[in-house]
């Protein structure tokens, strides 16, 4: 009865360690690159399983295949073990374009577009403040700062040149001339004519004399006479 024992907690046992595979580690295949579908089956033949946690992009590689694998290929795992992959997507992310627009030089634009994966194209340089970022083209249209763009589009950063628009110009009144006649009337023309007579000062009469009134002495008016004639004496006036 005890052999019965003893063979049967052997044979346990052994099964146990069978099904486990106890003690037996498996290497990991190499799968990068490889197709979704191939991927899984060279892991299934190694009794090892696959678990997608992540997509990426890599233009030249078809949608599905293994751009990454954990643990990386040559490390040594149980059997049943999980490899976990990220696989590449089936079209091109898009990334938000950041606010650099009016905010930021050439230099500090490009530095960040470049550090989000974005390709540029040459700069075009528009009248405006130097080196400062006035627009992004993408396709020929504009795009504004959080809008979502393909990281596979090329960006053209529109920047100034450090010239003015002939649309900014000024016009300048030089302040040393004159206030225009105001007797003047530009006609629709753009003559200038005289104005009204009725707009018009009085000119000035042409005897040259001033005239006034002289009061005699009792407080009697003696009329006007003109400046330079005879002196009054007592209301009446000389050689009477």
């Amino acid at each position: 009865m005890a052999v019965v024992v003893i063979l049967l907690g052997l044979g346990l046992e052994f099964g146990i360690d069978l099904y486990t595979h106890h003690g037996e580690s498996i290497p990991v295949p190499n799968i990068i690159h490889k197709s979704f579908e191939d991927a899984e089956h060279i892991l299934d033949d190694a009794g090892l399983e696959m678990e997608v946690t992540d997509t990426g992009y890599i233009k030249t590689l078809p949608p599905g295949a293994i751009l990454e694998q954990s643990p990386a290929a040559g490390e040594r795992v149980k059997g049943g073990h999980v490899i976990y992959v990220t696989i590449n997507s089936d079209h091109s992310p898009m990334v938000t374009i950041p606010d650099v627009i009016d905010n930021s030089s050439l230099r500090e634009a490009m530095a960040k577009l470049t550090a989000l994966g974005f390709k540029l194209g040459a700069p075009q340089f528009i009248p405006g403040e130097q080196d400062w970022v006035y627009g992004i083209l993408v396709k020929g249209h504009h795009v504004v700062a959080g809008e979502k763009v393909s990281i596979e589009e090329t960006l053209i950063i529109q920047v100034g040149n450090g010239k003015r628009d002939a649309s900014d110009s000024v016009d300048y009144i030089d302040p040393a001339m004159g206030e225009s006649d105001p007797m003047e009337v530009v006609s629709e023309g753009g003559e200038q004519q005289s104005a009204p007579a009725s707009e018009q000062k009085p000119a000035a009469t042409g005897s040259g004399k001033d005239e006034f009134e002289v009061v005699s002495d009792n407080g009697a008016k003696a009329g006007n006479a003109h400046a330079g004639g005879a002196k009054t004496n007592g209301g009446k006036t000389n050689g009477e």
